[in-house]
């Protein structure tokens, strides 16, 4: 019986999605390519063997249109044979590209993949598909009659579930001091070092570490940052996902081929699934999704020994975390997006990485893994230590 192991997971360090962002200056395409590169080289892979190139991407528009992942192989100098497929499943899309590959891995329609995923939004910003109006948005009159014309706006949903779950501003900015100096501490211990591939810049400049991680703040600046979204709530810049630029990827093939490659995999695919919901509050789809996972896997959530949630906003993570009772030290233990930073479709990749690297330093068995996805989704991803 195949199965999916993960023999190898690399990202780039994670820039602001700002002109002038440490990785603003890099092609979308090639900043992936760097990605596939840097697995090849670190596993000795030959590329002609890689069955496929699953690759997540958001915003499909402009540079970083007609198919990212075919593009990144080319752009990585592998064979024109070697295809490449962009995977659309909004902030999961890298996380929905690591099932499709394992998923063709178990079912012996791949025997090697690499899955991953890439968002440059200094390049190629947050709504660039929108041309506005009517005209251009991604819903048409029948999904938003059905749920009384509401915009399907994630900082509003964000909102809503801050006030239905009770969150204070103080807690959601609490939450964002521990992501950022949970990052910071990872960073200062070297926790990132096997797991960030660093980029060498226009100038010669080698950029190796995340950029948006800012430890030292205090409830009293972060507090002091407006709401964006509702007067007089409690969503802020500070205490959401960080705008960002970034790459990351994983080499996927079976337990049996890994041995013959001389692979020493680092975690098994155990269970991964997908689930809807509401999608005006829209991002509470971690919670149902982890409920569907840990029912399919067999496992209860006392047996995770790590967590990774996407903090897209603070409420999301932090609310995920109150409804099923995780233990809040496994919670995105080296920090999460409001610090590192979200490159859209590149995060579910990004946080798996960062998952299965520490699931192997500190000997976690099983670990777990979801987000957030536009329109009311969410994966939920369990993996196990090999």
């Amino acid at each position: 019986m195949r199965d999916a192991v993960i023999v190898d997971a690399v990202r780039t360090p994670v820039g602001k999605g700002k002109p002038g962002g440490a990785l603003s200056g890099i092609h979308p395409v090639d900043l992936s390519a760097h990605v596939l590169k840097s697995l090849a080289a670190r596993n000795d892979l030959d590329p002609s063997l890689v069955d496929d190139v699953v690759w997540g991407c958001v915003s499909q528009v402009g540079e970083q249109t007609a198919g990212v992942g075919r593009y990144a192989v080319l752009a990585a100098g592998w064979p024109e044979e070697v295809p490449g497929l962009t995977v659309d499943r909004q902030c999961g899309s890298s996380q929905q590209a690591v099932h499709q590959a394992a998923a063709g891995v178990v079912a012996g329609q791949y025997d090697i993949a690499i899955a991953g995923g890439v968002e440059s939004m200094s390049r190629v910003p947050m709504g660039s598909t929108f041309v506005g109006g009517k005209i251009g948005l991604p819903y048409g009159e029948l999904a938003r009659a059905r749920y009384d014309h509401f915009e399907f706006n994630q900082g509003i949903g964000a909102e809503m579930i801050a006030e239905e779950f009770g969150l204070t501003r103080a807690e959601l900015d609490q939450h964002a001091l521990d992501s950022h100096e949970r990052a910071h501490r990872a960073i200062t211990e070297g926790r990132f070092e096997s797991q960030i591939a660093p980029v060498i810049l226009a100038d010669g400049t080698v950029f190796g570490t995340d950029e948006g991680v800012r430890p030292g703040g205090s409830l009293e600046v972060l507090g002091g940052l407006k709401t964006r979204f509702k007067e007089n709530g409690v969503i802020s810049a500070g205490n959401a996902s960080q705008i960002s630029d970034g790459s990351a990827g994983l080499l996927i093939t079976t337990s049996e081929i890994a041995a013959r490659h001389g692979w020493t995999p680092i975690a098994r695919f155990h269970t991964g699934v997908v689930t809807g919901t509401d999608p005006v509050t829209m991002l509470k789809g971690p919670i149902p999704a982890t409920a569907k996972v840990l029912k399919r896997s067999g496992l209860s959530l006392d047996e995770i020994g790590a967590y990774e949630i996407n903090e897209a906003f603070a409420s999301v993570s932090l609310s995920w975390q109150r409804q099923v009772g995780a233990d809040y030290e496994r919670l995105n233990p080296n920090g999460g997006a409001m610090a590192i930073g979200h490159p859209l479709g590149g995060s579910g990749a990004r946080l798996m990485t960062t998952l299965v690297h520490h699931m192997r330093d500190n000997g976690i068995r099983y670990g777990l893994q979801s987000m957030c996805e536009g329109g009311g989704m969410a994966n939920a991803t369990v993996l196990e230590l090999l």
